[in-house]
């Protein structure tokens, strides 16, 4: 039922009389959002970013759903996609890990101490100070993101939120966020300009690697 009226939000607000009308609608209001990026955050995420790095502190990713996907794609670009860029004299890489991964790892947590626990028993096992994590999420109200980003700030971490909607919970609770503000229930479109800041992160960190060698 809740899945039903999600699509539903989305269906009403675009022309819905071919595929065709639909896709242009579409894609005209992921410009729209994309017009409304605050890029001055994107800088500020990437520059802590760029201290973890140079620090050698570890940057988790953590999501659920769609979001689960999207911090396994980060995982990817900010680490071995970025690290490529450095060729042959690779100096200092961006250590990255997303913690939506391990299924054996997130079933027994979940079965043993809780969903809303997942992240945070993992952070517990490996986080040090100084670590950041970033937190994907559309609602920015799930509770295992809400967990694990009180308790990384708690411990004197950075934790970064990736979010849309009003930004949730999660919005008064990271240090840092990107908002991509949009009525709730629109996951689809808020997911895509994640995935769009993702790589225009990643692209700007190979320009930047490949530039130093």
């Amino acid at each position: 039922m809740v899945y039903m009226k999600m699509i539903k939000v989305i269906m009403e607000k675009f022309n819905k009389s071919t595929l065709k009308d639909y896709s242009k609608d579409y894609s005209n209001y992921l410009k729209k959002l994309l017009d409304n990026l605050d890029h001055s955050k994107v800088q500020k995420t990437f520059e802590i970013l760029e201290i973890a790095r140079k620090n050698d502190n570890k940057i988790f990713v953590i999501g659920n759903g769609g979001s689960a996907s999207t911090s396994s794609h980060v995982a990817n670009d900010f680490g071995l996609a970025a690290l490529k860029a450095q060729g042959q004299k690779r100096s200092k890489p961006f250590r990255v890990i997303s913690l939506a991964d391990n299924n054996s790892i997130l079933t027994a947590l979940g079965n043993d101490n809780g969903y809303q626990n997942i992240f945070l028993e993992q952070l517990k096992v490996l986080y040090k100070k100084g670590d950041v994590v970033i937190a994907i999420s559309a609602s920015g109200n799930s509770e295992n993101l809400i967990n694990a980003c009180a308790w990384i700030k708690e411990n004197n971490g950075i934790c970064i939120g990736w979010l849309g909607f009003d930004g949730g919970k999660l919005k008064n609770i990271c240090n840092e966020t990107i908002l991509i503000e949009t009525p709730f229930g629109e996951y689809a479109p808020v997911e895509d300009m994640h995935l769009i800041i993702n790589h225009i992160i990643v692209s700007w960190m190979q320009y930047q690697l490949s530039e130093k060698n």
